[in-house]
């Protein structure tokens, strides 16, 4: 009876050395990819990894909108937030012939198959949309500029002024149902524009 709980024990023991080492392999493998980053992009790839940050929070408060968040915010402004902060190999694609498929689909569905076309998909259309239409004075002029950058900021900061003044008050905000993940995401979408005008202004 001795013999088994002594092999237990060092089983326990020799799986929590190798979880431990595991976990500080992985700690140097991200200590490692963080100095390659800053050493080849250096503040560059901190923009551009908050620019896919900031679309898909913008992303992720949209699917909450159109599925259990409906508020009377004008949500439909994160449409030129994902256009303005849109990362440039999404927004290449979707500028190109994909994008022009995908819009004449929507656009036909829209026009023909109303009621087939549902509500949920407004939104999404809109972008892309947006996406392929866009003048190139807006695409790729405003869209790097600080200007866009500043659109971002104030329509982030207009999300987040309403959603606490819907919730009742920043603590609120966080307190009610859903609260929390809204709250962040918005605060996320605020998180690219301030840290590109800092930026910008240095």
């Amino acid at each position: 009876m001795v013999r088994p709980n002594y092999l237990a024990m060092k089983t326990d023991q020799l799986s929590q050395d190798i979880i431990n080492s595991d976990m500080n392999d992985l700690k140097m493998a991200a200590k490692n990819l963080i100095a390659d980053a800053t050493r080849l992009g250096g503040l560059g790839f901190g923009t551009s990894f908050l620019k896919w940050v900031a679309t898909f929070a913008a992303i992720y408060l949209l699917i909450l909108d159109r599925t259990n968040w409906r508020t009377n915010m004008l949500t439909g402004l994160l449409v030129p937030y994902i256009f303005f902060s849109f990362p440039w190999a999404l927004f290449n694609l979707f500028r190109g012939e994909v994008g022009k498929w995908i819009a004449f689909v929507a656009v036909v569905l829209r026009l023909f198959f109303t009621r087939h076309f549902p509500d949920w998909l407004e939104m999404p259309g809109s972008l892309i949309l947006l996406l392929v239409v866009a003048p190139g004075f807006f695409a790729y002029t405003i869209k790097d500029s600080w200007v866009g950058v500043a659109i971002c900021l104030i329509i982030g900061c207009y999300l987040l002024q309403e959603h606490i003044r819907a919730s009742g008050g920043f603590r609120n905000s966080f307190t009610e149902r859903h609260g929390i993940s809204n709250t962040l995401g918005i605060i996320l979408l605020l998180v690219y524009p301030v840290w590109s005008l800092v930026l910008h202004i240095v």
